[in-house]
């Protein structure tokens, strides 16, 4: 329950902040077109707070925050004085009015690029991506490494973190091949390093690439092993009522062997507790310097694939990465601009192309998100401090002005395809053509609505 009220907070809170910043865009520039603006909604439904500026216009925050608008005088709504008619939005030039509608999707553009350059400007701690080994058969296979390398580009494009290596990754779904660049990550010592560096480049046969973006991570079923510390097998949490603490396992527990067979790595020990559900196993432990053997019997448990695991309720002591393995993406007032402004950038072009994708079909439709989902990001990201919750706020705007870029009817885009009609033909696009494209885009989005809502459903 905390969990959900958690998340429901985020959700409300990021969605507050981008359609503020969405319909303002609308506002600042119907404003300065000469429109007179009556209401600023952020909201719908009943007001939960209003109150009229000097301005004259109306500002609102309504109680279902799933979205906003801003009402502009406008005669084909509603009759118009005539010492007012100078002020109305369908009166201005079909340039003024395609700016107006043009505010909104650029205000979330300039928005992730305000919220990047904060990110950047506190530091985003990250770690490098660092492989150390490729599974056969797979399209990473072409690959030999003899030592942990450094991811240092994909396809030519520089990245730094596994972040930026997944976006990549993922922008090349549906294509026929890509390029790796590796380096050791000894000649890395600073983020910027990555893109100066001449690495060895491999290509890579990615035609019979598929997996589930639910389920399944882009680099691992590209066939990269990720580098990961070693981990210690020293116990750091054991769940309250769980298997092990019912059989007496404590934290700081040190584990040795299981069935008297001596344990070589946690991974191991997991793959054992996995296959146990239900058996008794003989533990071998440390504590506090004397040796103990203490019997355990794991739960049942459903695994992700909805096989009986068994589960024991104890995680690890958590690994220390080497330092030559950390990095921290922080950078001064004008390098955040520049970083912020490249980010937006390449997030704008993935964004793109999975959107091109989805229509093309090298993209699932179970790939769409819907609030449910959004919520979920927002209260994960929120978790884990500012830098994140501002990257998650970046994304999504960026998202949403693509979205609402579509050139579909009832988005911001239908408008301004009716306005570059009306510009190219001089005259406007006939009120039947309109009402029945508005119908069209209604229908539409409420089907990919629907869809993303199922989605969001099926991933609980």
């Amino acid at each position: 329950m905390l969990a959900f009220l958690w998340n429901l907070g985020a959700f409300i809170v990021a969605l507050g902040i981008l359609i503020t910043a969405h319909e303002f865009g609308h506002f600042y520039v119907a404003r300065r077109c000469g429109v007179r603006v009556q209401r600023f909604s952020i909201g719908f439904g009943k007001a939960i707070w209003q109150r009229v500026g000097k301005d004259g216009t109306e500002y609102v925050v309504a109680m279902i925050p799933l979205g906003g608008y801003v009402k502009m005088l406008d005669e084909r709504v509603e009759e118009v004085p005539p010492e007012q008619l100078h002020e109305s939005f369908n009166r201005k030039s079909v340039w003024a009015r395609m700016a107006i509608v043009a505010a909104g999707p650029i205000a979330n553009f300039i928005f992730a690029v305000i919220a990047l350059y904060f990110m950047y400007l506190i530091g985003v701690p990250a770690v490098k991506p660092v492989i150390d080994a490729t599974r056969s058969a797979s399209p990473a296979a072409v690959m030999q490494l003899q030592q942990p390398q450094q991811i240092v580009a994909v396809s030519g494009q520089t990245v730094r973190n596994w972040e930026e290596v997944n976006l990549a990754l993922v922008s090349h779904i549906g294509e026929q091949s890509l390029s790796l660049t590796l380096s050791p990550v000894s000649d890395i010592s600073s983020p910027d390093d990555a893109g100066r560096l001449n690495g060895k480049t491999y290509q890579l046969d990615i035609s019979h690439w598929h997996f589930d973006p639910d389920k399944e991570s882009p680099i691992t079923t590209l066939g990269l092993e990720i580098y990961r510390p070693k981990v210690v097998p020293v116990l750091a949490e054991v769940v309250s009522g769980g298997a092990a603490a019912q059989a007496g396992l404590q934290v700081g527990d040190t584990l040795l062997a299981v069935d008297g067979n001596t344990l070589p790595d946690w991974q191991n020990f997991v793959t054992q507790i996995k296959a146990a559900a239900n058996k008794t196993l003989q533990l071998t432990i440390r504590r506090n310097g004397e040796q103990l053997q203490i019997p355990v019997t794991p739960a049942e448990h459903k695994g992700a694939n909805g096989a009986i695991e068994g589960y024991l309720g104890v995680s690890p002591v958590a690994p220390k990465w080497p330092d030559n393995m950390q990095l921290e993406l922080q950078y001064g007032p004008l390098e955040s601009v520049i970083m912020a402004a490249q980010k937006t950038w390449q997030l704008t072009a993935v964004s793109v192309k999975m959107l091109g994708k989805l229509f093309t079909g090298d993209v699932s439709l179970k790939s769409l998100s819907g609030p449910i989902s959004i919520a979920q990001g927002a209260g994960n990201t929120a978790s884990f401090g500012l830098v994140y919750f501002l990257g998650f706020l970046a994304l999504i705007s960026v998202n949403l002005g693509i979205i609402n870029l579509v050139p579909l009817p009832v988005l911001d885009g239908g408008h301004l395809m009716y306005y570059v009609i009306e510009a190219i033909t001089r005259r406007p696009v006939s009120e039947r053509i309109q009402e029945i494209g508005f119908r069209f885009g209604a229908a539409l989005l409420l089907v990919l609505m629907s869809i993303a809502l199922f989605n969001d459903f099926a991933r609980l």
